[in-house]
């Protein structure tokens, strides 16, 4: 049994928007990601989990890929989203901290195996 969740990698720009997770062991910065809630469509949710997680709205989402993933059995949907207006303000108990960073000058990143580290390694390749 698989629970539907959703990973985006915001943009603003030439800079992406990645966070740090407030349970998160290790140092690095991830995309946002959530999982989808009943009566909800995957395009709402990465609306409402990007608006609730970081206080931003975002626009144009782009369906990029999906990945299976076992902690907890989730299937993550994973879009590329631009920045559409807000300020940050972190969902505290979820978010650690979260910036905007230079596609060429990022903090540590999740590995390459992960949905995470494609979307933004597909994002510096488009902006390369």
């Amino acid at each position: 049994r698989l629970s539907p969740s959703i990973i985006v990698l915001v943009h603003r720009g030439e800079e992406i928007l990645l966070a740090k997770g407030a349970n998160t062991r290790g140092n690095f910065y991830s995309t946002l990601a959530g999982f989808v809630e009943a009566g909800e469509s995957i395009e709402e949710t990465v609306h409402r989990e990007v608006f609730e997680e970081v206080g931003l709205k975002v626009k144009n989402l782009k369906y990029f890929s999906s990945q299976s993933w076992p902690f907890p059995n989730s299937l993550m949907l994973g879009f590329h989203a631009e920045y559409e207006s807000g300020e940050i303000v972190l969902q505290e108990e979820e978010i650690a901290d979260a910036r905007w960073f230079h596609y060429s000058d990022l903090p540590n990143k999740p590995a390459m195996m992960s949905i995470s580290g494609w979307l933004i390694d597909h994002y510096i390749q488009r902006m390369g």
